[in-house]
């Protein structure tokens, strides 16, 4: 069975850190395409930073360019989303999800629901001083 189960959120003051956390089961993450994507409330899901299978090329929205990093990890079949430097407009549900790399990172990452099938749980960052 397909799961991936986020970690990682809070709460955290402007400026600070958060590592988000995907782990894996029933499936590989260095064969799947992964990404993190997230929802604030009544806004679309978008996505944030996505890493593609085999050689892992990566994408970043321009608004997290320089302050996120997407990083897997294949022995503890984990990815993470390394958040630095975060600010309010960061406050939302962030979820990860996998795929198959049918095409470039960066379009599949536009597009969450039409190439990502399998989605975790979410969880919450709140960035509030």
């Amino acid at each position: 069975q397909l799961q991936l189960v986020e970690s990682g959120g809070g709460l955290v003051q402007p400026g600070g850190s958060l590592r988000l956390s995907c782990a894996a089961s029933g499936f590989t993450v260095v064969n799947s395409a992964i990404g993190w994507f997230r929802q604030a409330p009544g806004k679309e899901r978008e996505g944030v930073s996505c890493i593609s299978s085999g050689d892992g090329s990566t994408y970043y929205a321009d608004s997290v360019k320089g302050r996120f990093t997407i990083s897997r990890d294949n022995a503890k079949n984990t990815v993470y989303l390394q958040m630095n430097s975060l600010k309010p407009e960061d406050t939302a549900v962030y979820y990860c999800a996998a795929g198959a790399s049918i095409t470039a990172v960066q379009v599949m990452c536009k597009s969450p629901r039409a190439f990502y099938h399998y989605w975790g749980q979410g969880t919450q960052v709140t960035v509030s001083s």
